[in-house]
């Protein structure tokens, strides 16, 4: 490995940043500062934001100068390439912003990035339970497939690459955003309303249909699928056995086979 790819010691570029200008999270997150001061300087301090391209917003950027003076240079890339960046390039970024499924056995363990301390974030305690407790407001429990947020939300120090079992001080991720984007569909040429997953396989759609080149939420995806045509019942779709993600692959490659899909997507151009 290269001095680039290791951990970096001592006074660092995040150690400075953080320092000079009171960041919360500078090694790690959604994107999410908070309390910063507005800083004065002859040069602006430059923030290199990494993450999709979700939340590379101008409107963002702008705020962010206006109220700290800090400029945000954002690297934009596929979810992959993020994951990627984050294990061979850690020294390239200050700030992640990250999906919650790359942190467990992925992001954590490689000890390149670093937690948010939660009580220096005002508003913490009202982010929704769904993502710290797996509950609803009314206490109901839910979500507890695969890597529910609450899972991995807390870890056990501060230089931890283990997740704690109970809430504690150090948190991986601040969410930000909902994305919507999984299932799109065309209702000015589809013209009736979709509310199954199972219409991702309707043969009234053969040659239209697309589903996410991502292997890490396209197989979730499926799954989805796979679940609400009433093919089969998975226990944890987080979690599939090698028979169930084998079954998984025939239905999707079967319906490749027969012309379902149009393309396999990756980013928003695609």
């Amino acid at each position: 490995m290269t001095d680039q790819t290791q951990k970096p010691t001592g006074l660092s570029r995040r150690t400075v940043l953080k320092g000079a200008a009171s960041l919360v999270g500078v090694a790690a997150g959604s994107g999410t500062l908070i309390g910063a001061p507005y800083v004065h300087a002859a040069e602006p301090k430059v923030l290199r934001y990494l993450g999709t391209a979700v939340n590379a917003g101008d409107d963002i950027s702008k705020r962010c100068f206006a109220d700290t003076g800090i400029k945000i240079e954002y690297i934009t890339a596929t979810t992959d390439d993020v994951t990627k960046r984050v294990i061979t390039q850690p020294n390239s970024f200050d700030v992640l912003d990250t999906e919650y499924f790359s942190l467990k056995k992925k992001l954590v363990p490689s000890g390149n990035i670093l937690p948010l301390e939660a009580r220096r974030i005002k508003e913490f305690n009202n982010i929704t339970p769904v993502f710290t407790k797996g509950e609803l407001p009314n206490g109901k429990k839910i979500g507890g497939q695969g890597t529910a947020p609450w899972k991995v939300l807390y870890l056990e120090g501060k230089n931890s690459k283990n997740f704690a079992k109970s809430p504690t001080d150090f948190v991986t991720l601040i969410p930000t955003v909902y994305n919507a984007d999984t299932l799109g569909i065309r209702p000015d040429l589809i013209k009736r309303p979709i509310t199954s997953w199972s219409e991702l396989l309707n043969p009234e759609f053969k040659g239209k249909a697309s589903i996410l080149n991502i292997p890490s939420i396209g197989i979730m995806d499926a799954a989805m699928v796979v679940e609400a045509a009433g093919l089969h019942k998975y226990a944890d779709k987080g979690n599939m056995t090698r028979a169930e993600i084998d079954l998984t692959m025939k239905i999707l490659t079967e319906a490749k086979k027969n012309g379902q899909f149009r393309a396999f997507w990756k980013d928003f151009n695609e």
